[in-house]
């Protein structure tokens, strides 16, 4: 997996992945909760270290989402979250 430096030296995949879809927005049912930490957790073990999402998802919910997802890889990626 290509590496991105953000800003003084965060390192980061330059895929990222973007879990607005998995808590709202994508159609009436966005998915299986534990599906979905599934695929966060796969995405993870497979190099992609950057990982969006916002409070606005949910609201909250993605933000739990991937935080129960991540947990026991936490030092692997990089979370990033929006608000406001």
């Amino acid at each position: 997996m290509h590496k991105r430096t953000l800003g003084r030296g965060l390192e980061v995949s330059a895929v990222g992945l973007g879990a607005m879809g998995m808590s709202m927005s994508y159609g009436p049912n966005p998915g299986d909760r534990q599906e979905m930490i599934g695929v966060l957790r796969y995405a993870v073990e497979h190099g992609v270290t950057f990982i969006d999402t916002a409070e606005v998802y949910g609201p909250y919910a993605n933000e739990e989402l991937v935080g129960e997802a991540i947990a026991p890889m936490r030092d692997q990626a990089v979370v990033a979250t929006k608000f406001g």
